[in-house]
């Protein structure tokens, strides 16, 4: 059995073979050359094992090579910093790193969900782009307006007709009219597009599971549910609440060392927009469910609403959910009710 070491790149692949009692095997092979793709394939055998680094073209890779291995570990880079640390930093010397630490069983596994996950992720992303392109155009003619001296909600340009009424309604120069055209050109393409993708969103996102669950509940809507099943994945790769959570990065940050103990603000790992997203949901679900409502105000009376609190008035947790999962006092009161909201998620 061997264990191979891959340093990836998007043209090409540098390759370490380690087997017991022979000599390490270095060899680069191009990638975008099926002959040297196909000939790398042939020196496989069913019982190798294979790592690399999870890259952009990572998934692609373990697709075309995972039929032909027993096993193909995808490596999470911000938990194995010994190749971005090396003072040493060549492909021959990353490979060599990987096949050892694979040879010894040392490496941290990267979270692959399937691929209509990660495509429904890429066009939420895409949405995204386009939302903050949008409100950094209405962000510029707001800018316009208090130029002139003219004070409007910011609020009145988010929709077609407050836009247009608040541009027709004053006199512009020529060079101004011609920057609110093209904004007005792009501002409507914009619409017409989120209107596309949100669409589109929402009928993929019908056809996974969890989808009905999610919905379901009070304050998650159908965009709301596909941004939380495409950063979820599959739930059962959580094994409780706690894992979950933590993988949205909704829980404190804890320092123990000796007798120092100290749990800090949350950890703002993983993705922004499934935070923002479940917070979001959290705030609207908080004004139906009385449950929530109630938990909500005790902490926002003993803490403030959205603050946290300061380690040394902290206490070690707030209340106990079912399979012991903690709340620390340091998360802000507007993240309780999403934890409280991620014990329901039973996809």
């Amino acid at each position: 059995m061997k264990h191979i070491g891959i340093d990836l790149h998007t043209n090409s692949f540098t390759a370490c073979y380690l087997e017991e009692g022979k000599s390490e095997r270095i060899e680069t092979f191009r990638l975008q050359d099926s002959s040297h793709l196909e000939r790398f394939i042939n020196s496989l055998e069913e019982k190798d094992e294979i790592a690399l680094e999870a890259t952009g073209n990572s998934c692609f890779f373990r697709d075309q090579i995972a039929p032909y291995v027993s096993r193909v570990v995808v490596i999470a880079p911000w938990q194995f910093e010994v190749i971005r640390r090396s003072v040493k930093k060549t492909d021959k010397h990353d490979a060599r790193a990987i096949a050892f630490f694979l040879s010894k069983d040392m490496l941290p596994e990267s979270r692959l969900k399937k691929t209509e996950y990660t495509q429904l992720a890429s066009l939420i992303q895409t949405r995204e782009q386009l939302v903050r392109l949008r409100v950094s155009l209405i962000n510029k003619v707001h800018g316009l307006f208090n130029r002139r001296g003219i004070k409007i909600k910011k609020e009145t340009l988010t929709t077609q007709k407050g836009f247009e009424k608040c541009v027709k309604a004053h006199t512009w120069d020529a060079l101004e009219q011609i920057e609110i055209d093209v904004i007005t050109e792009q501002l409507e393409s914009l619409r017409n597009s989120l209107k596309k993708l949100e669409k589109e969103i929402t009928f993929f996102a019908e056809t996974l599971p969890g989808f009905k669950n999610l919905i379901s509940i009070k304050g998650i809507g159908a965009l709301s549910a596909a941004i939380l099943l495409s950063t979820i994945g599959e739930v059962s790769d959580f094994a409780k609440t706690g894992n979950l959570a933590a993988y949205l990065g909704i829980v404190p940050r804890v320092s123990q060392s000796n007798d120092q103990h100290l749990v800090g603000r949350i950890t703002k790992r993983g993705f922004k927009i499934a935070r923002k997203t479940l917070v979001q949901c959290t705030l609207i679900a908080k004004r139906y469910s009385p449950y929530l409502h109630s938990f909500y105000e005790h902490i926002k009376a003993r803490r403030g609403g959205g603050k946290a609190i300061p380690e040394e008035e902290a206490e070690r947790l707030l209340s106990q959910l079912p399979e012991s999962f903690l709340i620390p006092s340091s998360i802000p009161s507007k993240m309780i009710g999403s934890l409280k909201i991620l014990q329901r998620l039973n996809f």
